[in-house]
């Protein structure tokens, strides 16, 4: 399977809610939701939810987060593939997230001298 990196440099393809919904696999959906309830404090949380065919494109199943992250929105406005190929790579959207989340930074860096 040909990996996946999201906008924000999360590889969709290692991610468990992708893995599982590709699989099919019910129980380690169960698993990604009991995780997520409380790794994101989101006790409300569904199966459905979590469900995910990657984050790239605007057809197939995504997480619940896809629908309010504000890099994804900003990335499909852009049309680019991801934000390793955007002219403003490094914006203040992706400094912020990668406040939370550094180790993203260096898939779309490594992304980035490769172009």
């Amino acid at each position: 399977m040909d990996k996946i990196t999201a906008y924000c440099g999360l590889v969709c393809t290692d991610c468990n809610a992708y893995i599982a919904t590709q699989a099919n696999d019910q129980a380690a959906l169960e698993r990604v939701v009991a995780q997520w309830r409380d790794e994101y404090h989101v006790p409300d949380i569904t199966v459905e939810g979590v469900m995910c065919d990657g984050c790239l494109g605007a057809a197939g199943r995504h997480c619940g987060h896809c629908y309010e992250c504000e890099i994804r929105a900003c990335g499909m406005a852009r049309g680019v593939v991801n934000c390793a190929y955007c002219a403003d790579y490094g914006c203040e959207r992706l400094e912020r997230f990668w406040g939370f989340a550094p180790n993203l930074r260096a898939a779309l860096d490594a992304i980035r001298a490769g172009l």
